[in-house]
């Protein structure tokens, strides 16, 4: 599982800087889902790294259950930071999540920066916990 738990976190860091190039070309709700993808392939890889096989969508979720298997507890800015991201699965790509209008034209520069925030925080964390838990100095591949 070691392996995957590095696959899984590479993509993680791959989606995260897509997000920041969408966040600076003003493509807000994209840059909100691709956030979301970061810290969810991010909590994914932490799960691999302890021998879970990970499900679900939901970061809040997959970090708890981290947590759990690892035997320790989440920071509360943690859960908060997976909490904004789990607002944005849906409502960032489908118009019938909103009631009225596009979700391009639901999201601001405000919440792009607080979505890509809270997946850089995620993703962070991911590449700490992953690096103790294998025992690596550095790097991700």
């Amino acid at each position: 599982m070691r392996g995957e738990a590095r696959r899984w976190l590479s993509e993680a860091e791959w989606d995260l800087e897509t997000a920041e190039i969408l966040h600076r070309n003003r493509r807000y709700n994209a840059a909100a889902f691709y956030a979301h993808q970061a810290a969810e392939k991010a909590a994914k890889a932490m799960l691999y790294s302890v021998n879970e096989a990970p499900w679900g969508r939901s970061v809040r979720v997959l970090l708890q259950r981290y947590y759990q298997a690892a035997g320790s507890r989440p920071q509360p800015q943690i859960l908060s930071a997976a909490r904004e991201l789990d607002r944005h699965y849906i409502p960032s790509r489908y118009p019938n999540a909103h009631p009225a209008g596009a979700p391009h034209e639901a999201y601001d520069e405000q919440t792009s920066t607080r979505a890509v925030s809270a997946a850089r925080e995620i993703v962070e964390l991911a590449r700490g916990e992953i690096r103790a838990r294998l025992g690596e100095a550095g790097g991700s591949g």
